[in-house]
């Protein structure tokens, strides 16, 4: 390829100030990923501590008997029939959404992402109100494909408005049908946003406590919130807690194993041609059925039922100066931890995908082990710490927010590592090569490449923050709530309909992340 203008003519020279900056990455990055990561470990040094005081002998029997078996058969058959449902469904409504003349389409990616603001125990609520028998496993696994799809769903659909038709062309013109040129061309391009979003369904469910505990299904975090909740069986909880975390690492081994390191960014002349848009044909019934019944289970059920509330609890249940204060101490918890969790992922984000190795890989690994822990267990390894260490943070709002990280550091790690996997590193290499620092690169080029992905990173964040429970019970200042803690405090009181409003409010304020998902992955699409 001909060399650029204002380029050194000298091959040589031009491929050594190329390869520089991808040999070894910058100190400062490298030290700040490493603090970053290793502020994550906090609460499984916690658990770590506590195990080791326990004692060998009490901790074999703490473990090795058959509630643990019980627990372990119900969390690892919930993760085992849930994740592939949410692939399935995730990846077939955003094919249906973005590459088929679905009638609607606009209307349907808003909606079909929407459910991520209904919290699973809303949810789980709601469908108990509805079907009072709801439990077990198919219980726990209808509640929890309808809460946690979208996860896969949101990258699927950016994948698809981006991917280059080349591709697909290519496949045509070699005879292949529709079909198999998507199993053989389409769904490998999807294999990112399909195990990054996986794997985030998968600690979702290691770590929800409300949704199941509300269907009376028992898995290891409801079981160790109970065991804390009970101050003689604390020893107990830890065991629990230490089968979990190591759930949570054969997980993270496996998407990293799987994931691969394929290239998925496009470079070259000219630009992609927008996908082509294919006729549903006598199909087309089904598919609006399909979207229009799956709207239906994830968001009508639960609006429903708030609906029903509210119209029970009638005008006495708006406590206007109450819900008000609640909605703005919300919003303010969701806007400084989006932004905070955003900027700490970069580093991690960006050296796991620019410099791929084994130390990376550990950097970002740690950062998923926290997630995959109850927030009760951060929360009570926040105040040990806090009481312990460093007692003005205790009960505070900084103490709040740092656990609000910790917990959804790997919502912004994976958008972020899908968006920077898709901007070309040749054109970062090209900037330095003509004189441009490190940091003029970052904020010139890769910022810019990333907006997108980092801002459906913050819109998650905020939306986890919104609807995080036990952490924000734990570790808040006395007096102050959000929309989820009130709501569970009044459901728990079963003062259903004064929740109602609370839950009204957590679910409209999807709309603006939801339209804010939808318009950033059209500009990565560039439309």
């Amino acid at each position: 390829m001909t060399p650029a203008t204002g380029m050194s003519s000298d091959p040589s020279n031009i491929r050594s100030k190329a390869r520089s900056p991808r040999s070894r990455p910058p100190a400062p990055v490298v030290a700040a990923a490493v603090v970053i990561s290793l502020a994550t470990l906090i609460p499984l040094g916690f658990v770590i501590i506590m195990t080791a005081a326990t004692g060998w002998d009490t901790a074999v029997k703490l473990i090795f008997r058959p509630r643990v078996g019980e627990l372990l058969f119900n969390t690892v058959g919930l993760v085992l029939a849930t994740i592939p449902l949410c692939i399935v469904i995730g990846v077939a409504a955003a094919w249906l959404v973005e590459r088929t003349q679905l009638p609607g389409a606009r209307f349907w990616s808003l909606v079909l992402a929407a459910p991520l603001a209904v919290p699973a125990f809303v949810n789980s609520y709601a469908w108990v109100s509805t079907i009072p028998s709801l439990g077990g496993i198919a219980g726990g696994t209808l509640v929890s494909v309808l809460s946690y799809y979208p996860l896969v769903y949101i990258p699927a659909a950016a994948a698809l408005r981006r991917m280059d038709p080349a591709l697909e062309q290519s496949a045509a013109s070699l005879g292949l049908d529709r079909w198999r040129a998507f199993f053989r061309v389409i769904l490998p391009q999807l294999w990112l946003p399909i195990t990054g979003g996986s794997l985030l369904v998968g600690l979702h469910l290691l770590a929800e406590f409300g949704a199941f505990s509300m269907i009376r299904f028992n898995t290891f975090t409801t079981a160790i919130m109970e065991q804390y909740q009970s101050t003689f069986n604390g020893v107990a909880a830890n065991m629990l807690a230490s089968v979990l975390v190591l759930l949570c690492l054969v997980m993270l081994l496996f998407e990293s194993r799987i994931r691969g390191n394929a290239r998925y960014a496009r470079i070259g002349s000219g630009v992609a041609s927008r996908p082509p848009i294919l006729p549903l044909g006598r199909y087309r019934p089904v598919a609006v059925v399909g979207v229009l019944g799956l709207a239906a289970l994830a968001l009508g059920v639960p609006l429903g039922n708030v609906v029903r509330w509210l119209v029970a609890g009638g005008a006495d249940i708006w406590d206007l100066p109450e819900i008000a204060r609640t909605l703005a101490q919300t919003l303010a918890f969701g806007l400084a931890g989006a932004l905070l969790t955003v900027l700490l992922a970069f580093p991690i984000a960006w050296l796991a995908v620019r410099y791929p190795s084994w130390f990376t890989k550990l950097l970002e690994g740690t950062n998923y082990i926290t997630s995959s822990l109850p927030g009760i267990v951060v929360a009570l390894a926040f105040v040990t710490v806090a009481v312990g260490y460093l007692r003005p943070l205790y009960q505070t709002v900084p103490l709040v927010i740092a656990a609000y990280v910790l917990l959804f550091l790997p919502r912004a790690l994976v958008n972020l590592r899908a968006g920077l996997a898709q901007a070309p590193r040749e054109l970062e290499e090209a900037a330095q090569s003509l004189g441009n620092p490190p940091l003029k690169t970052f904020l010139r080029v890769t910022l810019r490449l990333t907006a997108p992905a980092a801002a459906g990173g913050a819109a998650l964040v905020f939306l986890g923050i919104a609807n995080e429970l036990t952490a924000t019970l734990l570790l808040a200042p006395t007096g102050v709530n959000t929309l989820a803690t009130r709501f569970w405090s009044l459901s728990s009181e079963i003062d259903y309909g004064g929740a109602a409003p609370y839950a009204l409010i957590l679910i409209l304020l999807s709309l603006p992340m939801t339209y804010l998902l939808y318009t950033q992955s059209q500009k990565a699409a560039g439309q």
